[in-house]
């Protein structure tokens, strides 16, 4: 019957319903059924009548076209308000296809009023929340998604008000997890509260959820609860601040940590680097590392996963930009910044050998963090320099890092990649000895030492290291001078070179005694048992062990096979809150990783090398990272690609004669394992762009020069478009330094291998290139008497497509710098050229926006 006498559309479509029109004329069923059709019915009559007519597919189609039905009627606040009155009523449809049709399209809705309607605010809070709220109990579970999906939509563009959340949102929430609720209605309340806090406002939060929150994670009847707490808890700390996170949060957060099911504990490793934010200092340490430590020996190999995973990250939250001496910027950017916390750091973690009953770090290493702080501070830190310079218990770049009782151990812990010379021998027994030395026990020592080794003395050594440290001393208020850094880049090295000479013989006992501190401090304490790589008082030290042990193999078999990624991942966050003056810790672990024989964990590296060099500074960066830089150089190219998307970065770190070294290496970069790769070589074009004012306009002309015109002469045409830049990059370098007669021969070179070219594309890249030369790239008047002229030349060239270049670089750059009567008559030409595409650019008014011409290239 209902088939029989509806006709919704205009009287010259006979149909019989909405039945016979597919998906694709949903549109066309909207805006038609409103008009004018055989039943005399006003357009809000039909809408009601489809919106309430007993044919479920007409109610579903109203429900679908809401959007476009009130567009229609927006005009009209009375026909307005009676559609709004219409939704709501829909809402009450008894058939759930409609209403979930209806829910999905509240956001949109809401969205439309918001932009056009001044009274939104009232109507969305009197017609649209109240069908939210009812749908987050509604009996079936897709209506409950879709108004738990729309509500969080709206929250995100802030369409609901405060108001609305606190006395309709808040409540239905807050009566759906009481104990006595509906096991499903439950877990899904909890879900939708969780993701809701982080779009209130920290006093709707404490007032109203906070509590029911902490109810919830002790919720002993449903596990998926309290999971959804533990996955979710970062979030309420975040929101609520320190002090209630302390004392509301923490017992919970305590419990769910040790809640009997694995997928909980799992949860709350995860999410520990957010609650450790959350907490003091204090509490970080003696509450929240030890229950980390825990999860990390849980008897479950998820939750040990996902504890090691977050290891780094949760090592990351005790990182003080105070004793670090590094901060960062607004744009993520990291910097050194001259903090006077950052010596009084170094200070204590450079504690005399042997005085906590560990071995602190060798000579070599101490020196280079001695030098790159007094670089950054000044003389401040020459006391710090003078307490741990000598010392010769611990492992550095030179010797050996295990320095255990057992020599025989000690042997099988040598590696000849990272060490050039044998491993130190026990020296247990000599420290015993070096409790108070006299003279007569320094002299016999020296007559032993002369016997094994004749060239090299203590004395001597001694005294010239001393007298180098003094006069570097003398340089540090100076260093701003260029001349006064290369002399202590001079002194540096014969600084090392005195401090090597020393223990040749391999016996560290010779430089013992050479501070009365030091030897009181060795007859207080024990022979040093642990390596030198664990020295430090910045984290807990089990935290610290965990983390290095991550590249253990057994970790892989035990834990995650990719358990040394995530370490690689997180190293440059854990160097950051150890502070460079604890590098030795990480030292190890960074070049076990380097070699590590996952790519994965090497491209990782890669890709961070460069802010571990801002971390490092240069002194520590030349003498440890360079090594693993270069072999990066020569890796996979998934790994290569990680070096050369922050060459710059790092060749900025280095200093003159280091950096220039690797001039003869840029040259690799164009051979790649994939001939096909061309994105790797339009990076290395745009590092170069940066890189040239790293280097002097000779090195420019001799390497960088020729690795641009290869590049403009590349297969592929985004290469050869940001290769042209390079170029101008590379004249502009020329010119800025005076080197006229070096930016001439690279013009006459330009000229031949382009303008002369018997490719089409190598014209109109020479055409481009004129185009994108600046007026402070060279001389206009060097550029009218060696560049103009081959330019005009091609005016007349029998491609269309040079010509387009040709004219757009003469109308929009090269006649605003100032115009010859050649010049103008060259443009009149080409505005009367048989293309239309030429005479378009021809004319161009050079005020309009300039159109990108790349895909012309």
């Amino acid at each position: 019957m209902f088939a029989l006498t509806i006709s919704p559309f205009s009287p010259s479509v006979h149909t019989v319903g909405f039945e016979n029109y597919g998906s694709e004329c949903e549109g066309i069923r909207i805006t038609a059924f409103l008009d004018a059709g055989q039943d005399n019915l006003t357009p809000l009559g039909r809408l009601e009548k489809y919106a309430f007519s007993e044919n479920l597919f007409n109610r579903e189609i109203v429900a679908r076209g809401l959007l476009d039905v009130l567009r229609e009627f927006s005009d009209n606040e009375n026909d307005f308000i009676s559609v709004m009155e219409t939704v709501a009523r829909m809402s009450e449809d008894g058939e759930p296809t409609v209403r979930a049709e209806l829910m999905e399209q509240i956001p949109n809705i809401a969205m439309f009023l918001h932009e056009s309607r001044p009274n939104f605010p009232a109507a969305f809070s009197r017609y649209l929340v109240p069908i939210v709220v009812l749908y987050l109990t509604d009996p079936n579970n897709q209506v409950r998604k879709t108004s738990q999906a729309a509500l969080l939509v709206l929250l995100e563009q802030g369409l609901i008000s405060k108001a609305d959340m606190e006395t309709k949102v808040c409540p239905v929430l807050l009566e759906l997890t009481e104990p006595s609720s509906d096991d499903d209605y439950k877990s899904e309340a909890v879900a939708i509260m969780c993701k809701l806090v982080t779009m209130l406002s920290k006093d709707t939060v404490e007032r109203l959820l906070l509590m029911r929150f902490c109810e919830l994670c002790s919720d002993a009847r449903l596990f998926q609860v309290r999971k959804v707490c533990a996955a979710n808890f970062g979030e309420f700390c975040s929101i609520v601040g320190q002090e209630a996170t302390e004392k509301l949060l923490m017992p919970k957060f305590f419990d769910l940590c040790s809640d009997s099911l694995w997928g909980i504990r799992k949860a709350c490793a995860e999410c520990f680097m957010v609650v450790s934010n959350c907490t003091s200092p204090e509490v970080r340490r003696t509450k929240l590392s030890p229950l980390f430590i825990n999860l990390i020996s849980d008897q479950s190999r998820w939750v040990r996963q996902g504890a090691f995973q977050s290891l780094g990250r949760f090592i990351s939250t005790f990182a003080n930009p105070s004793g670090t001496g590094l901060h960062f910027r607004e744009d993520g950017t990291l910097l050194c910044s001259e903090m006077g916390g950052c010596p009084t750091q170094r200070t204590i973690s450079h504690t005399p050998a042997n005085q906590d009953g560990r071995a602190t770090p060798s000579p070599e290493r101490s020196l280079m963090a001695d030098l790159e702080y007094a670089h950054a501070f000044g003389n401040n830190s020459t006391t710090a320099a003078s307490e741990t310079r000598g010392n010769p218990t611990s492992g550095g770049p030179y010797s050996n890092t295990n320095n255990n009782n057992d020599p025989t151990q000690a042997d099988e812990n040598f590696n000849s990649f990272n060490y050039w010379r044998p491993p130190l021998p026990d020296i247990s027994g000599e420290l015993e000895m070096l409790t108070g030395p006299t003279t007569g026990e320094e002299v016999e020592g020296e007559e032993e030492d002369e016997e094994e080794c004749p060239v090299s003395t203590y004395s001597p050594a001694k005294a010239t290291s001393d007298q180098i440290q003094k006069v570097l001393d003398c340089l540090q208020p100076h260093m701003d001078d260029p001349d006064v850094q290369a002399q202590v880049q001079v002194l540096s090295a014969a600084l090392k070179v005195a401090q090597l000479d020393s223990p040749t013989d391999g016996s560290p006992t010779e430089d013992q005694p050479s501070s009365p501190t030091e030897g009181h401090a060795d007859s207080d304490s024990p022979p040093p048992e642990t390596k030198t790589a664990e020295v430090q008082n910045v984290i807990p030290q089990q935290l610290l062990d965990q983390y290095l042990s991550m590249t253990d193999p057994d970790r892989a078999q035990t834990v995650d096979t990719e358990i040394a990624k995530h370490c690689a991942f997180s190293l440059p966050g854990v160097a950051l809150t150890l502070g460079r003056q604890n590098w030795h810790c990480l030292k190890d672990t960074y070049e076990t990783l380097a070699t590590d024989v996952q790519w994965k964990v090497r491209r990782t590296l890669a890709f961070s090398i460069h802010e571990l060099a801002v971390i490092l500074g240069d002194q520590l960066t030349a003498a440890d990272l360079v090594p693993i830089f270069n072999g990066f150089l020569k890796d996979l190219d998934e790994v290569r690609i990680g070096v050369l998307k922050h060459l710059f970065d790092f060749l900025k770190l280095l200093h003159a004669e280091k950096r220039r070294e690797y001039l003869y290496q840029l040259q690799e970069f164009m051979v790649t394992d994939n001939s096909r790769n061309w994105r790797f070589r339009y990076e290395l074009a745009e590092q170069l762009i940066l890189i040239i004012e790293l280097y002097s306009h000779y090195d420019v002309y001799d390497y960088l020069r020729q690795i641009a015109l290869t590049l403009c002469s590349d297969k592929v045409s985004q290469v050869r478009w940001i290769s042209y830049k390079l170029v101008v990059e590379i004249l502009q370098k020329l010119y800025a330094s005076g080197a006229n007669d070096l930016g001439l021969n690279f013009i006459n070179e330009l000229i031949v291998r382009f303008c002369h070219c018997n490719k089409w594309v190598g014209r109109q890249a020479f055409a481009f290139i004129c185009q994108v030369i600046e007026e402070d790239c060279m001389p206009m008047d060097q550029f009218a008497q060696h560049l103009l002229p081959s330019l005009l030349s091609l005016s007349s060239d029998s491609v269309a497509n040079v010509r387009v270049l040709v004219a757009k670089a003469l109308r929009q750059s090269v006649m605003e710098k100032g115009g010859q009567a050649a010049l103008e008559e060259t443009v009149m030409a080409l505005q009367t050229d048989k293309d239309r595409d030429v005479r378009f650019f021809a004319t161009l008014d050079p005020n309009k926006a300039l159109m990108d011409t790349a895909p012309l290239i």
